[in-house]
């Protein structure tokens, strides 16, 4: 199942603004500063590169001018490195992984971090790698499962997050970190399973933690030992805490597409509920914050599901759409890209009033339910099956 920083301070040196570095973009949020064109050609925007990359969810990072994924072919991983203008082949790193499809398509759900020219990837099944992003070789592997550290039913999807000096993972009980020279272990909380969210920064009150949804609650760890700050309980069905936390200043929003979706206030340190609701039921796009509002695909997949927007304050439902029904979606500049389950691709104005779609074209077919990513006007999409396009939106 695909279950599936500012610059300066969530990744350890600066990053250039249209850049995707990591899973959600440079600020892990699914915002992303670069720009996009407006109006389309009536086929769809132009195809400037494909490739095939195996099996998966794992999403783009686009850093320096370089591409990288990974997907899953006959049980082999493969992590994949291309120029992102031109799609040539860089390197690609491959090693031994049960595809396991359970439900789904299987393979590999978490997506590369590129930090400061090493890029650094968990497989679904705890294998870690860092890796000179420039030529690909190995700086270091560790294996989760030799420390003891039990992946969840669908494996690890959380992607890394780099903090100062340590790779942070959703994996063990609530957060293991390696230290990320050398990949040994810096602090870990226990080996039991976890959630499938990607770990998270939160900064309010003056401290800065690192949010991880475990198996059954929303933890917030020191990111520099591990050690439990808070936490909430959040049970879901078979422990599908997917989706990442959604932080609005001192407030952290989650859902699951079994559970519905709380608000909670850290305005005095701990953790209090503004408000418990079955308004959306998130399963695997976190959402698109704009203003007092989230837009977001509500249900779980292949079920009864639609697109809607709520007030986030309040929980209040502004509207449904069911058109497109499933997808993920990222924001860049003042718009919505959304991408459909069924592979259309979406240029939405963001409205509590209604839903606005500017520009709609079909760019891939499949089951597609990786968010798209965005980089110098490129557009990157990929299916279930592996087809990776590269879509100019480019406004020069």
């Amino acid at each position: 199942m695909f279950w599936l920083g500012f610059c300066a301070g969530l990744l350890a040196v600066p990053c250039q603004a249209a850049e995707w570095p990591q899973w959600r973009g440079a600020n892990r949020d699914s915002v992303s500063t670069d720009r996009v064109r407006a109006t389309w050609p009536a086929e769809g925007p132009r195809l400037v590169w494909r490739a095939s990359v195996g099996t998966g969810f794992s999403s783009v990072s686009v850093a320096e001018g370089r591409a990288y994924t990974l997907g899953n072919t006959n049980h082999v991983d493969m992590i994949w490195c291309f120029d992102a203008r031109t799609g040539k082949k860089l390197w690609s790193k491959s090693y031994p992984s049960k595809l396991d499809p359970q439900w789904y398509e299987g393979g590999p759900s978490a997506t590369p971090t590129v930090d400061n020219r090493a890029v650094y990837t968990i497989s679904k099944w705890g294998d870690v790698f860092c890796l000179d992003a420039v030529k690909g070789t190995v700086l270091w592997h560790r294996v989760l499962g030799d420390e003891g550290i039990r992946s969840n039913r669908w494996g690890f999807a959380g992607s890394p997050l780099i903090w100062r000096d340590l790779v942070i993972l959703n994996a063990g009980r609530t957060g293991t970190a390696l230290e990320r020279r050398t990949g040994r272990i810096a602090w870990s909380t226990g080996t039991n399973t976890t959630g499938y969210a990607s770990p998270t920064v939160f900064r309010a009150g003056g401290t800065e933690s690192v949010l991880i949804f475990a198996a059954k609650h929303l933890v917030a760890v020191d990111p520099a030992n591990g050690r439990e700050l808070w936490r909430q309980f959040f049970e879901t069905g078979w422990d599908t805490n997917i989706t990442d936390p959604l932080i609005d200043g001192d407030r952290v929003f989650i859902s699951s597409f079994s559970r519905g979706c709380i608000l909670l206030s850290l305005a005095r340190g701990k953790p209090e509920v503004v408000y418990d609701s079955k308004v959306l039921h998130n399963h695997l796009s976190p959402g698109v914050q704009v203003g007092e509002y989230l837009y977001a695909f509500n249900g779980e997949a292949k079920t009864e599901t639609d697109f809607r927007c709520i007030h986030l304050p309040t929980g209040r439902l502004q509207w449904v759409c069911k058109d497109p029904s499933f997808g993920s979606l990222i924001r860049v500049g003042d718009k919505l890209l959304v991408l459909s389950g069924k592979g259309e691709l979406l240029l939405v104005k963001p409205s509590p009033e209604k839903f606005e779609p500017i520009a709609r074209a079909k760019v891939l077919s499949g089951t597609c339910w990786t968010p798209p990513t965005t980089a110098d006007g490129f557009v990157y999409v990929r299916n279930a099956k592996g087809e990776l396009r590269c879509l100019d939106l480019s406004t020069k």
